[in-house]
């Protein structure tokens, strides 16, 4: 693996009511599985179709798997939702207006003995530009309807992110009813 400034970040570690109790560095997190703040991003186009992005084969875990658009950790003393513009920014290239979803917590074992523990705040928006893909970040990007994107049907669930599963997975009604409210 190799150290790179995205794995010294640090992030915030967090109790199950989502109130602050510290910071970690994030590679160290992961890899003990504390409990952390994170975010995710949907965006949908006017079909309802939800932008996903390849993770570029580089990053420290998941690597080449499919994730929503946007997801990662806001930094100690960074607002969760301006966490959200810059990552998607940084990621993709692009800006929106994000409406706060729901809030998930979710664990999953991943590649490379990280352990994936947080709670996420979820964020969706419209997509109203082309992505500009950050190499170091994603390889590719599809827009995809939800049902299809649950099925496996174009996009193997092999393939899809520990966390993208747990959202189709556990919050699909609410995925599909965000969608419908940036038609």
């Amino acid at each position: 693996m190799t150290i790179t400034a995205d794995t010294l970040e640090r992030v915030v570690l967090v109790d199950e009511r989502d109130a602050e109790i510290g910071t970690g560095p994030k590679l160290e997190t992961h890899q003990a599985g504390a409990l952390h703040r994170a975010f995710s991003i949907f965006l949908f186009d006017q079909e309802g179709r939800t932008l996903v992005q390849r993770r570029a084969l580089t990053k420290y875990h998941s690597g080449g798997k499919w994730a929503n658009t946007c997801c990662g950790h806001p930094r100690p003393g960074e607002a969760i939702e301006a966490a959200a513009h810059r990552r998607l920014r940084e990621e993709l290239g692009m800006t929106a207006n994000l409406t706060h979803g729901f809030l998930t917590r979710y664990r999953a074992e991943l590649d490379g003995e990280m352990i994936e523990n947080e709670l996420v705040h979820v964020y969706f928006g419209a997509v109203t530009s082309s992505p500009v893909l950050n190499p170091d970040e994603a390889s590719d990007t599809r827009l995809i309807d939800l049902l299809s994107l649950k099925q496996g049907a174009g996009l193997a669930v092999s393939e899809q992110t520990a966390w993208l599963r747990h959202y189709l997975d556990h919050h699909f009604d609410e995925l599909v009813a965000l969608s419908q409210v940036t038609l």
